[in-house]
């Protein structure tokens, strides 16, 4: 799902309403539910969905602030991101970085292998099973490599090929439900969220996951060195970082829109629904699907899944092949940000050159074991689960992302006369810390209903850890923006800027 991944980004996914991914339920017997999210079935109701709305578009423009950064880091310094925090970390927190990074990429990976093989499953109306389509997304690899051998030029024009069929399926079926759209403008500019609670903040921390993708910020600092640019000349460097500006406010309109196409067509089509309404409309309509959907009054709880069933049932076959249709877009989109943003952050973290071939085949078969054992051996609501984990994972690297980008584009012997200004080092701070907060403060709601000893000790340690080395990249952050007396001994130095004219591996 993304226009130079963030784009992209935000194009997959954008909730745990998003329109990422998902699979079909398997009848079997009911064991008692251990409280974790790959078992939790969340109700979507039309309230919470637009009144998250803000949020969708305050991550949206937080992203592009976010890729300003990214794309005058590359402008500037001839570097990308991965780069410079080569040359600036010391050895143990970089590898650390990186790792944490590729974590953000095989997470996105694997929303994009469940994602097409729901696709698949709709597509096909259940004739290829979740596991097959699973298995089938192994063949994304060798599509995209042979794209890639034609040249950078081919890969955008395939890419906006892919972001118009996103637009123009979730766009019908935006038209198709016709939400109320005073309720949408709404919840798009009025923030608030009365009665919201941990299952409303899930949501609002998966949105942000969705949106701002950490690897996306490693791609779009690697992206803009693709173009001739005379970096001494100061002139040429500051038309250059306005118009990838203005490139990124397009792709990100673009990407805002589809998402609120998605989230407002869950929050119409679904509300106020019963298991026995869709049940006996899916019957009437004749749909294969119809079993998926008890025979009860109890509210209807839907998922990527079924909720195209549902669109299918209502609005007709061609809603429900529209929207699988988009989704398996946003799934190819989404593998080719993610090869790149791996390529680009192995190269520069490691100084370690894979083919794509290698590179794509590794993260595709982590991302595709876990896939498919769910896939065999679970059914639809684990695998929805796991792609609602996954947001919030992206979420949980954020800081990953932010911190180093903040870091760099605010030193002045790296960006010279480019380096951010006083507005924009209290900005990115404030983001840094509220992106920290809801972090924690989600960490805490889903530790605390573990209801075990050992995931409770367990989950704080992690925590320790992940505030340790959150802190370490913060105090590093602070050293940067000017707080020397937290320097204590003078060991932190950042050397000055070297131009690299060095252009990644991209044919014309």
């Amino acid at each position: 799902m993304k226009t130079e991944r963030d784009g992209n980004a935000a194009l997959e996914e954008s909730s745990s309403q998003e329109p990422e991914l998902y699979s079909p339920a398997s009848p079997g017997p009911q064991r008692e539910p251990i409280s974790t999210y790959f078992e939790e079935k969340v109700p979507i109701p039309e309230d919470d969905l637009t009144k998250l709305l803000w949020v969708l578009l305050g991550a949206t423009i937080i992203g592009l602030l976010l890729q300003r950064l990214a794309a005058r880091l590359g402008v500037v310094t001839g570097m990308h991101l991965a780069e410079v925090c080569n040359r600036h970390y010391p050895t143990v927190p970089r590898i650390i970085l990186w790792l944490m990074v590729e974590l953000a990429i095989i997470g996105s990976d694997m929303q994009e292998v469940i994602g097409s093989a729901i696709a698949l499953n709709l597509l096909s109306v259940g004739r290829i099973p979740l596991w097959a389509g699973v298995l089938i997304t192994i063949i994304d690899t060798f599509v995209f490599l042979f794209l890639d051998k034609y040249g950078l030029r081919k890969l955008e024009a395939f890419f906006g090929f892919l972001i118009t069929i996103m637009a123009l399926s979730f766009g019908y079926e935006y038209v198709r439900v016709a939400p109320n759209q005073g309720e949408v403008l709404k919840g798009m500019f009025v923030p608030y969220c009365s009665g919201c609670g941990p299952t409303q903040l899930e949501q609002a921390v998966g949105v942000v996951g969705a949106v701002i993708m950490p690897h996306n910020i490693y791609l779009h600092s690697a992206l803009v060195k693709s173009r001739d640019i005379n970096r001494e000349n100061k002139k040429e460097v500051k038309e250059a970082n306005k118009y990838y500006f203005i490139e990124s406010s397009i792709a990100l309109f673009v990407s805002f829109l589809i998402n609120v196409f998605v989230v407002a067509v869950f929050a119409e089509a679904f509300y106020g629904r019963t298991n026995m309404e869709v049940s006996l409309q899916c019957n009437e309509t004749g749909s294969a699907h119809s079993e998926l959907f008890p025979a009860n009054n109890e509210t209807l709880e839907v998922d990527i899944y079924k909720g195209g069933v549902v669109l299918g049932c209502f609005f007709g076959p061609a809603a429900l092949y529209i929207w699988a249709i988009g989704i398996l877009a946003a799934g190819q989109s989404s593998t080719m940000t993610g090869t790149y943003s791996g390529q680009f952050v192995m190269e520069g973290f490691l100084n370690l050159r894979w083919s794509r071939f290698a590179r794509v085949l590794l993260t595709r078969s982590i991302a595709i074991f876990p896939t498919l054992l769910v896939a065999v051996f679970q059914d639809v609501q684990h695998l929805t689960g796991m792609n609602d984990f996954l947001n919030v994972l992206q979420s949980m690297q954020l800081p990953f992302a932010l911190i180093p980008i903040l870091t760099f584009t605010s030193l002045t012997s790296l960006m010279n006369d480019f380096a951010n200004g006083l507005v924009w080092k209290i900005g990115g701070g404030l983001v840094i810390l509220v992106v920290c907060a809801i972090n924690m403060y989600f960490v805490v709601v889903y530790v605390t209903a573990l209801n075990s000893i050992v995931l409770y000790v367990f989950s704080a340690l992690l925590s320790i850890a992940y505030l340790s080395f959150v802190s370490y990249l913060v105090w590093r952050c602070l050293i940067a923006l000017g707080v020397s007396r937290l320097d204590f001994r003078g060991s932190v130095q950042y050397p000055p800027a070297v131009l690299m004219d060095e252009q990644p591996e991209f044919d014309s």
